[in-house]
This record gives structure tokens, sequence and C-alpha cells, in this order.
């Protein structure tokens, strides 16, 4: 064979060879990256499934243990549920599924197919629940009945949005309403519970109204505690010129991670003059903030310091183990 076409081969064959391998390398890639993703596509649905069970399993709880036995009512759907039972003989487990249809449909355009999955799971799951599960009842208490049965049906309701749905569908209204009108969610959500315990005074007596106000503060204020956490987090901007000696403090002292980025003075003591500067985030506990303040009094007294809550965070230092001082 001529040389100079021997080589040509040996080339050609060598960047074929090598063309395989960077495809193959991209295949390998593509199949990790995919199995990946359904794996944690899983973990989620896993999650967000039993997050519904055990909500649905809390307000069943509320209900029949609580409010349902003792002829107690609640604020949104599930109000409407409790009190159209309380007048008729229809039962609540049918009630709750044809209340809440229209609030899925809503939340099909507002939120999407899972939503509606999830949801819809939920809601069958909670009516049948309703209707099969003995639980006991638990007290005749009228007090005891709206504030552990508003807790109960509460925590339930806040462990299906964490889930990705709802067991309540009135804040889907809300935020329907809301988008198309100029009223706020809270406004919406307010005005549906007014006419709720208006209905339930007028058909169940004002004693039953007022204990029904109270079963739905308990419960709205569960709600909260279980999305948005019980633990508080305070964010924390500092700015000061010794910006490096508080990052070594907060890093070595506090065992804390912190953010810094660039940003422009604008009229301080010194003046109408800008200056470039570095400013430092950090994200701390209740427990931690006297601590910095200290430490932010011994390095500089007069340094720019802005706090605000924080409902919940993720990722980051925060919730792990403060490094060894």
């Amino acid at each position: 064979m001529i040389p100079p076409l021997r080589s040509f081969i040996a080339e050609a064959a060598k960047a074929r060879k090598k063309r395989d391998l960077e495809r193959g390398e991209i295949n390998a890639y593509r199949l990790g990256k995919q199995q990946f993703l359904v794996r944690v596509f899983f973990v989620h649905i896993i999650r967000d499934f039993f997050l519904l069970t055990l909500g649905v399993a809390s307000a069943g709880f509320g209900l029949k243990g609580f409010l349902l036995p003792n002829h107690f009512v609640d604020g949104g759907a599930t109000g409407i549920s409790l009190l159209i039972n309380q007048t008729t003989s229809y039962p609540l487990s049918v009630i709750i599924v044809i209340i809440n249809i229209p609030f899925i449909l809503l939340g099909y355009a507002q939120f999407g197919k899972a939503f509606v999955v999830k949801t819809g799971f939920a809601i069958v799951l909670l009516a049948i629940t309703v209707a099969f599960v003995p639980y006991p009842v638990i007290t005749s208490d009228k007090l005891l009945i709206s504030v552990f049965g508003g807790f109960f049906l509460g925590m339930g309701i806040g462990l299906a949005v964490r889930g990705g749905g709802v067991l309540d569908g009135t804040e889907v209204l809300a935020i329907y309403i809301s988008r198309r009108t100029s009223i706020t969610i809270g406004d919406v959500i307010l005005i549906l519970n007014i006419l709720i315990f208006s209905f339930a005074a007028y058909l169940l007596g004002i004693e039953i109204a007022l204990y029904a106000m109270l079963t739905y503060l308990s419960a709205s204020k569960t709600v909260d505690f279980v999305i948005e956490g019980i633990e508080e987090f305070t964010g924390v901007t500092i700015i000061s010129p010794k910006s490096d000696e508080i990052r070594t403090m907060i890093i070595e002292r506090l065992g804390r991670g912190v953010t810094m980025y660039k940003g422009s003075g604008g009229f301080g003591k010194g003046g109408m003059k800008q200056h470039d500067q570095q400013i430092l985030f950090i994200v701390l506990t209740r427990l931690e903030i006297a601590r910095l303040q200290t430490e932010l009094d011994a390095i500089d007294p007069n340094a720019f310091v802005v706090m605000h809550s924080i409902r919940d965070t993720r990722g980051g230092m925060i919730k792990k183990r403060p490094l060894s001082h």
C-alpha cells in the first residue's frame, strides 16, 4: 500500500475511534443525568404523597375526634362541608368531595396538572378516612374541641400544602380572585369566612359560631407553623470598613458561613462621595443574635446592621452543626 494512503487510513481510524469514545462519554453522561433526575423526581413524589397521607390522617382525627361528633364547624371549604352536614342528612365524606371539585378545577388553571393530582388524591383519601376510619371521640369540652380540633385540622392542611396539594380549596379561590381584582388573598379569605360564620350563627346559633371562629384561629395558626416552620431565622446585613475582620469573626468564632458582595456607598459621614465596599450577609438563629452583636461591638461598634426575619432556609450551614471553636 502507498505510504501516504496508509497514513491517511490510520489517521482516519484514530479520528473515528476518538469520536466513538467521545460519543460514548456523552451518552454515559446523559444516561447518568437521566437516572439522577428520575431518582430525585421519585424521592420527591414519595415525600409529597407521604406528607399528603399524614395530613389526611391528622385532619381526619381533628374532624372525627373533635369537631364532627360535637356538631362544631370551621372556616373555609371544610367549614362549608361541616355546615351542610350539620343542617342536612348528607354524609360529610360526599360533601367534602363535592365542595372541593370547583376548587380543584380552578387549581388546574392556576397551578397545573401535578397540583390537581395531589389535591384530588388528598381530598378523596380524606373522604374515605372520614367515612370508614373509626377515630375515637376525645372530649366533649367545647373549649378543648375548638382548640385541639382546629390544631389537628390545621396540621393536616399544612402538611398537605407541604406535599404540594390542599385539603381546603378556599385559598385556591382566593388566589384566583386576587389575580383578577385588586382584593388581596387575605381579604378574600376573610370575606368568605365572615359569610360562613354568619350562616353558622343563623343556622346553628351564635355560641357555635363563636366556637367556630376559635377553631378557625387555632387551625390557621397551626397551618402557619407547619408551612413556615417553628424555627425562626434572622438575616443580617452588615456594612463596615472592617468587613474582612468581621468575616473572619463570623467564620472562626460563630462557626457560620457568610456571603460577601460588593456595594457602592452613597451619602455618609464623608459627604457625597461614592466608594466601593464589601457587604456581608449572614443567616443566624435567634439564639445567636446576641453573640453576633457582642462580637460586632468589639470590632466595629459603628457598623451599619440591618436584620430581618426569614421563614425558612435550605442548604448552606445554618441547619448544620457549627464549626468547632
